[in-house]
């Protein structure tokens, strides 16, 4: 019986999804999450701030539609190069 450590599977977290994977697991969230990351598809990263902008969204609905998307390893974060204040999020791809 093998068991995993966190390292790997953190390796394997992340490995790039296949287009199929990546359309299934977007699937199953709701749409406020597709719009947000179809938006992410065409310019990423983006702030918060940006992607209610980009999006037209409510600031709490994109903030819900992101944890949606990191829930399912969608979407990655790294704090702003230009503002370390603030968080910056990406498709992982």
């Amino acid at each position: 019986m093998s068991t995993s450590t966190a390292e790997d599977r953190a390796v394997a977290a992340e490995e790039p999804l296949s287009e199929d994977e990546y359309r299934e697991r977007l699937r199953e969230l709701p749409p406020s999450a597709k719009l947000v990351a179809k938006v992410l598809e065409s310019d990423s990263p983006l702030s918060q701030g940006q992607l209610a902008e980009e999006s037209l969204l409510p600031d709490r609905t994109v903030r819900y539609a992101l944890n949606r998307l990191e829930d399912v390893g969608l979407v990655g974060s790294r704090y702003s190069f230009r503002d370390a204040r603030k968080q910056v999020y990406y498709l992982k791809r």
